[in-house]
């Protein structure tokens, strides 16, 4: 099988891989980002390497390494739909079926996240997100109540 060089990254090392992981979960639309891959593995790698060579321990190193890695990414808009469906909309949108729904209906939900700046890695902690979460539901009892699960 042939594999897309723009959308899979021919090689890995484990903060690549790491990275790629931690995406699919929380930030389904960067996967395909292979610069942004790239680039973080890149920098968290050179960040290891230089915290070791500065005399710091294996897991302070890491530890720097992976704060590089994931910079920006702590909040997941998408984790944060999916939990919105997940704790108000549990009989709507049966548990099989969760995946799927937020997929289809994430793209959708762009204009609504751009009103808040997510970048923040406190964002979870802010009254913005208590906000968010507020209009998620909101948007979502609309979106089913006219199209229903598909």
């Amino acid at each position: 099988m042939k594999q897309n060089k723009k959308t899979v990254p021919a090689e890995l090392s484990y903060y690549g891989l790491y990275l790629l992981d931690y995406l699919r979960k929380y930030h389904p639309d960067k996967v395909s980002d292979t610069y942004l891959i790239a680039e973080r593995e890149e920098a968290a790698a050179t960040t290891f390497e230089k915290e070791r060579s500065a005399g710091s321990t294996v897991e302070y190193a890491h530890e720097e390494a992976m704060r590089v890695l994931l910079h920006g990414l702590h909040f997941s808009p998408y984790a944060l739909l999916r939990e919105v469906v997940e704790n108000e909309f549990a009989d709507e949108v049966a548990e099989s079926g969760r995946e799927a729904f937020c997929n289809e209906l994430y793209p959708y939900l762009t204009n609504l996240f751009a009103g808040y700046d997510t970048s923040d890695d406190t964002f979870a902690l802010s009254p913005g997100h208590d906000l968010l979460y507020t209009e998620l539901v909101g948007t979502v009892m609309l979106y089913l109540e006219s199209y229903g699960v598909q």
